[in-house]
């Protein structure tokens, strides 16, 4: 196994408030039981639950948190279509049949001794997270009773032959009494976890939506079983109340939030006892029974060996760690791991941002896939990552989904989209537009069949740029110089795709609207009287492509209107990264003296910077929920994003300078347990609460692990070892003479 340390920049305990909103009188999650050998599941008395539960359709669902701490399925096994997360010492989240799917919200135990006292182990317990192999998402959590009574070990793994989760349980009792040990479940099976039905039959627990269904079942049953309504009904309520688990319902008749509860045979007494739990999933009942029994019948040692060797075999596979990486082997292998893991296995390709949903992100969206989406932003990045890694063949199904699945008729592709092309959140975002294209010249994609892809993307980019209706933060409208950037790389390359395809008219016209924009650049974004510097510099965004007025702009999560000359972000360097911009230009210096002042923070792990200026995308002062609020309303603060640490040692490289330090800073900030980069980390001034340490550098309770900052780290290690960024268009270089240029 496999832990790590570090008492100057540990992981922040959890403020209450901040970090796991409950439910169900104060909880809401889901035991799974697991268990060890023996029959699969006979009938076991008393375990089919008869009378109709009260109280449908119980307390509304709300999310689990993002922040995970273990994240896990079985590579290249595409018959198990299923996927793992782990937060704050309970499974959260199972995805199922696909990554944008959630099947479960979250199953952990309830522990009682039947009489004083019962307690879950999401808030009675110290948790600890261990990576068992570091060259396989495979996950411990170690929960210790705050007691010193008992301490239940579980381990997690995916079977590769089916849409099953497996759980090794390990119960110990500490103080050498007996306790009872109830596996709670919380069904959540699609997008609404408010339309649910459950039951149990055969001693198991049995759920559906209708479209979904899924099976908790344990060797040789549970010995009681109840499916109640949240808050209402369910098996906490009734447990909390007596401690007994003796109110023992179905909720079959009327859908609604269904949490399910079963009993187990486990004690504690004696050696510590082992259970094997299996979380199965299929489209009726019958198969999600049928499913999670032939995992059981398997045997957990047998499908985490086969887990374990798909890993293995897939990393074997890939170009050997880069020379930069050395020092942080793990956490390069786990970032290609997470890539790798965040790729669905029905819409092959199709690649999620995050397998979650970060903070508790305004109830009225419950229903909303959020991070566990398909971004043609992101897939971008995630397919470069692939390509530096040595997965090409990856990086090629992303740009077929791309083509085939996410483009729209008219070339633009959605803000957002499920893995099946259905748009999520309905804004436009035009480097979105360019990524595919400078990703297919990138493959050599460059035939016929791409082609028709290419001419309808380039030809919506001249019809409908440079201004954005979104920039890459997803809230702002104008001329960002990140977006223009990629309209005039994915230009130029499209001319280079059309010259090559006998279309030497669109290659003109794509050429000539590049060297316009690539012209204009500067009167569109780049301030010659701004307040914040005597020297030109580059701002986040114009409103009206004219840099030197004092247009104002309203920013988003409830920031202020402000002249637009005094919003200042990071992201401008992609100009450079994409070669439109030399590294050695006097506004890009000038820019990044103001953003290192105004943006930038040193922590013990290194230097971060804020997205841009006023930004609330963030925990509030507290740590407590990112909740959305009205305009000049700010109660939010974001903090540094890791990759911009990467792509800032993107340009060092491309301005000639050593980038080693910005590799170390992001795997310093990476989970001291999992291994994962957040989307966040906290700032310079962390906020304070009882009982919590918030730590500069280290993770926040945003989006983890982020597949964006995973990406960023892969190929920044590549990057390194090259000298110079390793995904920039050497077409676009070379036309505007930049130095990045090779020719």
């Amino acid at each position: 196994m496999l832990t790590r340390r570090r008492v100057s920049a540990g992981r922040a305990p959890a403020p209450t408030a901040g970090r796991r909103a409950r439910r169900l009188g104060g909880v809401a999650a889901l035991a799974l039981l697991l268990g060890s050998a023996g029959s699969v599941v006979p009938a076991a008395a008393g375990a089919d639950a008869g009378p109709g539960a009260p109280g449908y359709p119980g307390e509304a669902a709300d999310w689990s948190p993002g922040d995970k701490d273990g994240f896990g399925t079985a590579i290249g096994a595409l018959d198990s279509k299923v996927w793992y997360t782990l937060n704050d010492g309970v499974l959260s989240e199972v995805y199922a049949p696909r990554i944008d799917t959630p099947g479960s919200r979250d199953t952990e135990f309830v522990v009682t001794d039947g009489a004083t006292f019962t307690e879950r182990e999401s808030e009675a317990t110290e948790h600890r997270v261990e990576l068992v192999d570091a060259r396989a998402l495979v996950y411990r959590q170690v929960n210790t009773a705050t007691s010193g009574r008992y301490r239940i070990t579980k381990t997690y793994t995916t079977d590769p032959a089916r849409s099953a989760v497996l759980v090794d349980v390990r119960f110990e009792s500490l103080d050498g009494r007996p306790y009872q040990v109830h596996v709670l479940h919380d069904v959540g099976l699609g997008l609404n976890a408010n339309d649910d039905t459950g039951r149990s039959a055969g001693g198991g627990l049995l759920a559906t939506d209708g479209r979904q269904s899924s099976a908790v079942l344990v060797p040789g049953g549970f010995t009681r079983t109840s499916s109640g309504y949240l808050g209402r009904s369910d098996g906490w309520t009734d447990l909390n109340s007596d401690h007994v688990l003796d109110d023992l319902y179905a909720a079959a008749a009327d859908p609604g939030n269904v949490v399910q509860t079963g009993q187990t045979a486990l004690t504690g007494v004696g050696d510590a006892q082992h259970l094997t739990l299996a979380l199965g999933f299929g489209t009726t009942e019958d198969e999600a029974a049928a499913t999670a029994g032939a995992a059981l019948a398997g045997g957990f040692d047998a499908a985490l060996a086969g887990y374990r060797d798909g890993w293995h075999r897939y990393l074997d596979g890939l170009a050997p760690v880069p020379a930069s990486a050395q020092r942080w082997r793990t956490e390069y292998e786990v970032s290609a791991m997470v890539i790798a893991a965040s790729e669905d296995k029905t819409f092959r390709g199709g690649f999620v941002a995050s397998p979650g949903k970060p903070w508790a992100w305004a109830n009225e969206l419950q229903h909303f896939p959020v991070y566990h989406e398909v971004w043609s932003r992101d897939l971008y990045q995630h397919a470069t990552a692939l390509i530096a890694m040595g997965d090409t063949a990856a990086a090629e199904r992303a740009l077929d989904h791309l083509w085939t699945i996410q483009q729209r008729s008219d070339g633009s592709f959605p803000q957002n989209a499920r893995l099946d092309g259905e748009a999520v959140f309905g804004g436009l975002q035009l480097d979105e537009v360019a990524f595919p294209i400078v990703l297919s010249h990138q493959l050599g994609r460059t035939g016929p069949a791409d082609w028709a892809h290419v001419r309808l993307s380039a030809d919506f980019l001249v019809a409908t740029g440079p201004r954005t209706e979104q920039e890459r933060w997803e809230n702002l409208a104008g001329y960002s110089p990140a977006t223009i950037a990629a309209e005039i790389a994915g230009l130029v390359t499209a001319a280079d795709i059309a010259r090559a395809n006998g279309d030497q008219a669109r290659s003109d016209t794509y050429l000539a609207t590049a060297d316009q924009w690539q012209r204009d650049l500067g009167r569109y974004t780049v301030t010659t009287n701004g307040p914040l510097s005597p020297d030109p510099y580059y701002l986040r965004i114009t409103d009206n492509g004219d840099a030197d007025t004092g247009v104002e702009i309203q920013i988003a999560d409830g920031g202020p209107r402000v002249d637009q000359r005094r919003v200042l972000d990071p992201s401008f360097l992609d100009a450079v990264r994409l070669g439109v911009v030399d590294a050695a230009d006097p506004a890009v210096a000038t820019t990044l003296a103001l953003i290192d002042d105004e943006l930038g923070y040193d922590t013990a792990n290194g230097r971060f910077w804020h997205r841009s200026s006023f930004d609330g995308y963030g925990e509030k002062a507290d740590g407590s929920q990112w909740e959305s609020v009205e305009p000049g309303t700010r109660e939010t603060i974001g903090r540094g994003w890791p990759l911009l640490t990467g792509e800032r040692g993107e340009y060092e490289l491309a301005a000639g300078v050593d980038a080693q330090e910005r590799l170390d800073t992001m795997a310093r900030s990476a989970d001291d347990s999992s291994f994962f980069l957040a989307e966040q980390v906290w700032d310079d001034q962390p906020p304070s609460a009882p009982g919590s340490a918030f730590v500069p550098g280290e993770p926040t309770f945003s989006a983890t692990p982020l597949s964006w900052s995973h990406a960023g780290f892969i190929r920044l290690a590549r990057a390194i070892d090259a000298g110079r960024p390793i995904d920039t268009p050497e077409l676009v270089a070379c036309r505007y003479g930049t130095s990045l240029c090779r020719q």
